[in-house]
């Protein structure tokens, strides 16, 4: 790989990376709330953990570049699922945010699913 290759890739997991950690933390802090809209969308609170492990790992892993190719294609399948479940409410107030969030988790999931196939780059812990 050209060096051009491994700084793109380490500043393409830099801006990959905090969406992932940030969500996750603000899951920790804001635990009960959490919980509640994940069962306003009909999916059960104990799954919240799993939420926390996966972004928050998920994004440290990228960040760092430990096992990135699993966390991102973890990530990637984390971002499908939650575009599915919790922004297809295109129609009325909030519709077109709605919309707008959608594909931008369906965008993540390309940015992730592009660093699972190329890899971390050279300016990573271990792969």
């Amino acid at each position: 790989m050209t060096s051009t290759h491994d700084l793109t890739s380490l500043v393409a997991r830099l801006l990959l990376a905090p969406i992932f950690i940030i969500a996750g933390i603000g899951k920790i802090t804001g635990y009960e709330g959490s919980v509640g809209y994940m069962e306003a969308y009909g999916l059960p609170g104990i799954l919240l953990p799993l939420a926390i492990v996966t972004e928050l790992g998920g994004g440290l892993a990228i960040l760092f570049g430990v096992f990135s190719r699993w966390a991102a294609l973890a990530l990637a399948g984390f971002s499908i699922v939650a575009a599915l479940v919790f922004h297809t409410a295109w129609s009325g107030d909030g519709g077109q945010m709605q919309q707008i969030s959608f594909l931008k988790n369906l965008g993540l999931a390309g940015g992730l699913l592009l660093l699972f196939a190329n890899g971390p780059g050279r300016y990573a812990v271990k792969d």
